[in-house]
This record gives C-alpha cells, structure tokens and sequence, in this order.
C-alpha cells in the first residue's frame, strides 16, 4: 500500500477516480499512503483559536445555564422582594410593582440572550469540526480494512495455490493459475 498512488487507491479500494475525491478525502488517502495517522483532538485546536470574549461568553452561558446559577437568582430574587415588601414601613428602595428590579432582570436577559447564541454557535462550529475529523477517520479506517482485506485475499490464494501444489503436484497449480 505504500507504494500505490492516490489514484490507484482511490480507485481499488472505494471505487472512485482521482477527479471524484474531494481535497478532504484525498488527504485523508495521502495519509493512508505515507501510513500517517489522522486522529488529532478537535477540542485543543478548536479553543485555541478562541479569543478573550469568546472564552468570557461560553463562561457565562456555562454558569447561565446551571441550577446553581437558577437557585442563586431564584434567591436574589426573593430576598429583593421580601426585602422591599418588609421595608414598606421604613421607605424602601425598590417598592412594589418592584420596576428597578424589572430593570436588572430585562438588562439581565439583554445581555445573557446574545452571549448565550454566539456560545451555541461556536458549539455548533466545534460540532461540525468535529463530524469532519470523524469523517476522516472512518475515511481512513475503510481504507485500512480494504487494504487488509486485499492482503488476507493474496494471502489466502497464495496458500490455496500452495495446496493445490501439495496435492496435485507442481503441474496442477501452473494450469490453475494460467486459467
């Protein structure tokens, strides 16, 4: 296998031209060529690339979306109305219908909505990343199966033929391997 060309590759083991490859799937048979692996961690080379407010965003839409982060706002939520309810009579500073606190909780959901979507976008590019490497990889594993395969083939002729020697004779085995 080592010596086959990409062309010879492609057409022996998935039945395809060299023109049929895509630039993915033509590198991925170079690599089985030259017998080099194509496993790699998507996850390192991914958040390498990411930038401070990327990394700040999937930080906040990871404690957004937690029950520690629900439980804690629940309680914010319930201290400030009990609060501002139990002050009535000493002048509160946010009394009922409670709008500064409709404020922090539109300013709240403003600000979360957006980072949470560009966090699931960046998700959804790491995803398709990632479906790609797999790609790749069963890609190279089909090759490599074909290739052994191939090899268990001559393998099996080979020893077909040196039985076919044994019992019939040197003869026998140059008609079976002339027709």
């Amino acid at each position: 296998m080592p010596s086959d060309t990409i062309a010879e590759l492609a057409s022996r083991l998935l039945a395809l031209d060299e023109g049929d490859l895509t630039p993915r799937e033509k590198a991925v048979i170079e690599r089985a060529a030259r017998r080099l692996a194509v496993s790699r961690n998507i996850n390192v080379e991914f958040q390498e690339s990411f930038t401070f407010g990327q990394r700040v965003a999937d930080r906040v839409a990871e404690i957004g979306g937690s029950w520690t982060f629900i439980i804690g706002f629940l309680t914010f939520v319930a201290l400030w109305m009990l609060l501002n309810t139990w002050l009535v009579f000493a002048r509160p500073f946010d009394p009922y219908p409670f709008i500064f606190l409709n404020l922090i909780l539109s300013l709240l959901a403003a600000v979360q909505a957006p980072v949470i979507i560009m966090s699931q976008n960046r998700q959804a590019a790491k995803d398709r990343l990632s479906a790609a490497h797999d790609y790749e990889v069963n890609l190279k594993a089909e090759i490599e199966i074909a290739a052994l395969h191939e090899k268990l083939d001559q393998i099996r002729a080979h020893e077909l033929a040196m039985l076919v020697e044994r019992t019939c004779g040197p003869q026998a085995s140059s008609t079976e391997s002339s027709k």
